[in-house]
């Protein structure tokens, strides 16, 4: 994806009130090794339709300052409480031989054709819906696959369970083999319920004749 942004030369509350305005959003694009920090504005109509897109925040983007095209990732988004309103986005630079450590979504898919639905009438949830991986740039997907019609009764998806794309690590900060996707039979999923429902209040002795 690609988008336009423009050098920014003013700062602090006023600069980016006056922004806001006038329809643009400030931001800041870092990283790189013979780059300096430079802020940035960008058009918020533009950028608020961008923000919508799923492979915004989780691919290389092309940004286009000052007649050069630098290759980018989204690092983060600061959001008006209740206005539809973008308030500040920063970038970093990309360069190829730099491992990148991302989030990335997970698309599910195949789980209406697995045993554990179509023979045992088991509830399919998600525990993760998106994973963070490690790849260096010219591997990063916009996101991973993740097949599920062979989920049977009793059994669970785990990160070692997928395969990744090329290239591509997932990092689990020290957790073993963490849980993509567990698998519920209705019977257990209604235990809990039936075993917290209140008892039935006792029949109230008869008062004084």
């Amino acid at each position: 994806m690609k988008f336009v942004a423009f050098e920014r030369t003013k700062q602090g509350t006023g600069a980016s009130r006056r922004l806001h305005i006038t329809g643009r959003t400030p931001g800041i694009v870092y990283g790189g090794k013979a780059h300096q920090p430079v802020n940035i504005e960008l058009d918020h109509n533009a950028l608020w339709h961008a923000l919508k897109k799923e492979a915004f925040h989780a691919s290389i983007l092309e940004m286009e300052l000052a007649g050069q095209t630098s290759k980018v990732l989204l690092r983060d988004v600061q959001y008006h409480p209740f206005k539809q309103l973008v308030l500040h986005i920063d970038f970093q630079r990309v360069e190829a031989d730099t491992m990148l450590h991302m989030k990335v979504p997970l698309h599910y898919s195949g789980q209406e054709n697995s045993p554990a639905i179509k023979v045992d009438a088991c509830l399919v949830n998600p525990v993760m819906t998106e994973l963070e991986i490690a790849c260096l740039p010219a591997d990063l997907p916009e996101f991973i696959a993740v097949d599920l019609s062979g989920l049977k009764k009793g059994t669970s998806l785990h990160v070692n369970d997928i395969t990744l794309p090329k290239g591509v690590k997932a990092v689990t900060h020290g957790k073993n083999n963490p849980v993509l996707v567990s698998v519920v039979s209705v019977a257990e999923e209604a235990a809990p319920e039936a075993a917290a429902a209140p008892a039935a209040a006792p029949a109230k002795g008869k008062g004084k004749k």
